[in-house]
């Protein structure tokens, strides 16, 4: 693993040296090598994803009973869809893929599974890279804090994240998109179609539940998402707080880590602090990235669970 000797007043001097361009911390050179997209890679990816998908539900539709068995196959079924959030997330920043195409069929399959609409986060997404940590632009402000040990547990139970989801998707059914200033005004009828045949899907899947007597969409989608939910919640908490309010790239956002599956089923994300200095940046290549960028970031942490036991530490004082 990668270790970074830097002591504290060298970090901090670092970043006082980086802030005001960050970006140019790597080479033009060195960036176009990092930002090679391969067709290849990411299909391999997505095929292994698929395929732990595949076997753990597998294992827990046909151990009804075998408990002992059929909960683990349960949680990793569950974590593996919530984490399809993933390919969906690299997909919007058109990464994943040369081709383009591609990258936007992937990435709404991927949103379906996942109870994201693609289109409409890819308009969000885009805001929050343009506004991270910006108190009254980037959107991620507006979501529940884990301002104690209350809220922190009702956040990773993911009950605030399904209730805006089902809140938002249905606005977006309908066009209110009068509050969501990220998506233009020429894109809204492109969110309202995709959101649209997204709820459709499910509502055929519903359906066909009912079609044929058995609790399918129930077993295999919605038991599993609310049971995977919570994890994703656990890492996704851990990008951003207790970091700056502010621009600087160096110190508002946290790279976690982490085991190597962690880093597998969500496609690199926990090197986060890379993937917003450099967007462009494949999920296969950040890697690489952290070795050349971690000694300039203020927030590099060895594991979820001591960020988590910082923020409930913390809590009350500035846990955004």
């Amino acid at each position: 693993m990668f270790r970074d000797t830097t002591t504290r007043p060298e970090l901090l001097a670092r970043i006082a040296d980086n802030q005001h361009n960050p970006r140019q911390i790597i080479s033009v050179q060195e960036l176009k090598v990092l930002n090679e997209r391969s067709n290849w890679k990411g299909l391999v990816q997505l095929a292994f994803h698929l395929t732990v998908t595949g076997c753990s539900g597998y294992l827990w539709a046909t151990n009804f009973g075998n408990w002992w068995l059929a909960i683990p196959a349960l949680v990793i079924y569950g974590f593996s869809i919530a984490c399809m959030f993933a390919p969906m997330h690299e997909c919007g920043h058109r990464t994943v893929f040369v081709n383009n195409r591609l990258n936007e069929t992937v990435g709404w399959c991927a949103g379906l599974l996942s109870f994201y609409n693609s289109t409409f986060d890819r308009y969000y997404h885009k805001w929050h890279h343009l506004y991270t940590r910006i108190p009254g632009k980037d959107p991620e402000l507006t979501e529940p804090k884990p301002s104690n040990l209350g809220k922190y547990l009702l956040i990773i139970s993911g009950l605030p994240w399904w209730e805006g989801k089902i809140r938002g998707h249905f606005r977006a059914c309908i066009g209110q998109l009068d509050d969501c200033p990220f998506v233009p005004r020429t894109a809204r009828g492109e969110v309202i179609r995709s959101t649209r045949l997204q709820l459709a899907v499910y509502a055929g899947a519903i359906a066909l539940s009912f079609a044929v007597r058995q609790p399918w969409f129930v077993l295999y989608w919605l038991l599993p998402l609310v049971v995977g939910q919570p994890i994703l919640r656990f890492l996704m908490l851990a990008e951003h707080t207790g970091c700056t309010l502010d621009a600087n790239l160096l110190t508002n956002t946290r790279t976690t880590l982490t085991l190597w599956p962690v880093r597998f089923l969500t496609w690199n994300m926990p090197f986060h602090a890379e993937h917003h200095l450099y967007p462009s940046i494949p999920f296969h290549a950040l890697p690489k990235a952290h070795k050349q960028l971690s000694s300039h970031f203020a927030h590099i942490d060895s594991g979820y669970i001591k960020v988590n036991w910082d923020i409930v530490s913390k809590q009350g004082k500035s846990a955004v």
